[in-house]
């Protein structure tokens, strides 16, 4: 039986999405009490967010919901561009065989809205068909009006995540205003169920004889699943565009056009148009936002559903520290630093790759046109074309940011830099280095013994014959495998700071110096 929702919670989620229900997972695993309020009556219909980056499997991983995601998924690594019926562009993800993950992984969001929920355990309840009204910030807390089935509920919660997306309650009813550029041009979205034996590729089509003027992109996904989405020119009714009777005839016409006869059906058709904006700030008080409604960034790129991730992968261990009393209130602060810098940089190679897919006035539509007939016979020009997929974001000038001494080989893990991934050998068998992040900070220990660490972070120690590869002690900087060095390791896989030889010292003194421990 599903438990009754209480009065009072340690941390109430508002919305629950895929980036809700990780973050409660994440704080559940944290030992964090948590309840997710979501209006609908279940995990969403149709494939709506389809990407996710090798970050996001990591996050996903730390609650171990990797299993089924990689289990459903299909793992790809590059992609095809056309210009009408000719390829411009062939791109390649970096990926090597020894890597956990996949850079990208195709699987409806509701796959990842389940497989979150069923990570989170008995440390989270989720109550479908409850509706937040109204939002009170208290002392030391904030009041929740609630619609529920059984009719008004109040609750009082300590924290309040707002996940609730890009029409957000929360936000309305704290007055706050996302800030930015909404393009004009729309793609409609539509899924189709047909058998194909084509790779598993990100596949994209300017101008296709199929679809005259059109830019048309199509995903594979699983369940014998196509995700089609085709730009619609800036005269036609949104309304009209996503009719059934409208839809079908493209999307049988660029079918037949590539060569898919297989019989086919339509299971899901909506509509989109791209849009640059965020909050100046994420955290409000006792408030904090995440996921759609902090930002939205366009699709091009798959930044929107992998930036929320990366949002609940970064706040989801500082909550969790506070709430527990390890860590003052202005640790949080951080979080709103450090993803809203890194949702502007998305914004920035969001609204690139926008302009490109659908460009919004007559000259972007003429550069683009020129760079894809060049493209045609010239390679060097076709790099002007390549998607940029997403990528996690370093953050630069974060207060955690701890330092590090000089005499690096490599940039790779400076502080604020995402922790490069290694295959070790352990004595266990083989493990990555991402498996064991995601809950309290690591000490990386090179070339030595493990010093004693401060209570709140284990060491882990990286010897020659472990590092089979040669690739963590490359990756992190060190000149020879029998360097001594220490890597500090956030809770998020973020480098904190890194040190030549084996004193503990600047380890305990970084914790302090950012306001980790008070």
């Amino acid at each position: 039986m599903k438990p009754a929702l209480a009065e009072h919670i340690p941390v109430a989620i508002a919305g629950g999405g895929p980036v809700g229900l990780t973050l409660s997972a994440l704080l559940s695993r944290q030992g964090i009490a948590n309840v997710v309020i979501e209006a609908d009556e279940g995990y969403c219909t149709g494939s709506r967010a389809i990407c996710i980056s090798r970050r996001s499997q990591e996050i996903l991983g730390w609650v171990g919901a990797d299993a089924p995601l990689t289990a459903k998924g299909l793992g790809w690594v590059g992609g095809r561009s056309h210009f009408r019926q000719t390829e411009v562009l062939h791109f390649q993800m970096p990926s090597e065989p020894t890597q956990r993950f996949a850079p990208m992984v195709n699987i409806q969001q509701f796959y990842i809205e389940a497989f979150a929920h069923q990570a989170a355990g008995d440390g989270a309840s989720v109550f479908w068909n409850h509706r937040v009204r109204t939002v009170d910030a208290e002392a030391g807390g904030v009041a929740l009006t609630l619609d529920t089935p059984e009719g008004e509920r109040r609750l009082r919660a300590d924290w309040l995540v707002a996940c609730d997306g890009g029409r957000s309650t929360v936000r309305d009813q704290l007055g706050l205003q996302l800030e930015g550029t909404q393009y004009e041009g729309r793609y409609v979205i539509v899924d189709i169920r047909q058998k194909t034996r084509r790779a598993v590729e990100r596949l994209a089509w300017f101008d296709p004889p199929s679809n005259p003027g059109s830019t048309i992109l199509m995903h594979r996904q699983p369940d014998d699943v196509w995700r089609i989405d085709y730009q619609i020119r800036d005269d036609e009714d949104p309304a009209e565009a996503v009719k059934p009777e409208n839809v079908l005839p493209r999307v049988q016409s660029h079918l037949q056009m590539i060569g898919e006869t297989e019989p086919w059906e339509p299971l899901w058709i909506s509509i989109y148009n791209a849009k640059c904006l965020t909050l100046p700030g994420y955290r409000h008080g006792r408030v904090m936002f995440a996921g759609d409604a902090a930002h939205l960034v366009p699709i091009f790129g798959v930044r929107g559903l992998n930036s929320g991730l990366d949002d609940a992968g970064n706040l989801a261990w500082k909550l969790a520290r506070v709430v527990r009393g390890a860590s003052p209130e202005r640790l949080l602060d951080s979080y709103s630093i450090e993803r809203v810098h890194a949702t502007r940089e998305n914004i920035a190679y969001g609204a690139k790759s926008t302009e490109f897919m659908a460009p919004p006035d007559f000259a972007f539509r003429l550069m683009r046109e020129a760079a894809l007939r060049l493209a045609v016979d010239d390679p060097h020009v076709r790099a002007l074309i390549n998607p940029r997929q997403s990528a996690p974001i370093a953050y630069v000038d974060s207060p955690l940011n701890a330092g590090e001494d000089a005499d690096w080989a490599s940039a790779l893990a400076a502080p604020g830099a995402p922790a490069p991934e290694a295959l070790l050998l352990g004595e266990q068998g083989d493990f990555h280095l991402s498996q064991r992040y995601g809950a309290g900070f690591v000490c990386l220990v090179f070339g030595g013994p493990a010093p004693a660490m401060p209570p709140d972070v284990q060491a882990l120690t990286i010897t020659p014959v472990m590092d089979m590869h040669g690739q963590a002690w490359q990756r992190h900087g060190l000149r020879d495998a029998n360097e001594a060095a220490l890597v500090l390791v956030r809770p998020d896989g973020y480098v904190m700071g890194r040190w030549h030889g084996l004193d503990p010292a600047p380890v305990a003194r970084a914790l302090q110096s950012t306001g980790v421990i008070a």
